[in-house]
């Protein structure tokens, strides 16, 4: 059974995933794991791609470096887009033309979602005005200097406020990508996802 909040659509499901330099490792690779995961069983055969501003290859927080599929340009229309946190965010989001496509993206792809401080992007772009929202812990107050009327969950793993999906830090975008596959096709599919990659945390400390 299909969860209440899928994107209907009469084309295959594309995901996105954007990179960039200085995203943190885990927020782009714990949702691709998720998704690309998904995409290999299931019916729906949905596709997900990484893209960067330009194409180029980009070196993340940590030293990992990541050749993308595509380009902002050449990624086309996607159904959800995921945007991960990191160092690079800060830069990202006082950059007026980043910003500028950021809203553009929001007015034509359904479902907007952001891990850690993909967060701080969102707002910075006026995305997240009046809604709930969550980010990592570390970054709340930066998020309310970027937009004092969002409305903080500082306990939720994710918040999923409809067309806007959010993240806390770092391994909670792996929850937020397991929701993102309940949503989109079913809790039975999110559960197989999650026992194939072995995700059950149980914290040694």
């Amino acid at each position: 059974m299909r969860h209440p909040g899928a994107v209907t659509t009469d084309r295959p499901l594309r995901v996105g995933i954007f990179v960039f330099d200085d995203a943190e490792e885990l927020d782009v690779v714990g949702p691709y794991e998720v998704l690309a995961s998904w995409a290999q069983h299931s019916p729906l055969r949905p596709e997900v791609v990484t893209f960067s501003t330009d194409g180029a290859g980009v070196r993340l927080a940590k030293g990992l470096r990541v050749v993308p599929d595509l380009s902002a340009e050449d990624v086309g229309p996607l159904h959800v887009l995921v945007y991960p946190g990191g160092r690079g965010t800060r830069r990202l989001a006082t950059d007026s033309e980043h910003l500028a496509w950021v809203r553009a993206m929001r007015a034509r792809t359904p479902l907007m979602t952001s891990v850690c401080t993909g967060a701080l992007v969102y707002a910075a772009a006026g995305l997240l005005a009046g809604r709930a929202v969550t980010t990592h812990w570390s970054a709340f107050d930066e998020l309310a200097a970027l937009d004092a009327s969002t409305l903080p969950d500082h306990d939720a793993r994710f918040v999923d406020d409809g067309d806007v999906v959010t993240s806390a830090g770092v391994s909670a975008g792996i929850d937020m990508a397991l929701h993102l596959v309940a949503r989109l096709e079913s809790v039975e599919m999110a559960r197989g996802v999650r026992r194939g990659i072995q995700y059950d945390p149980a914290p040694p400390v």
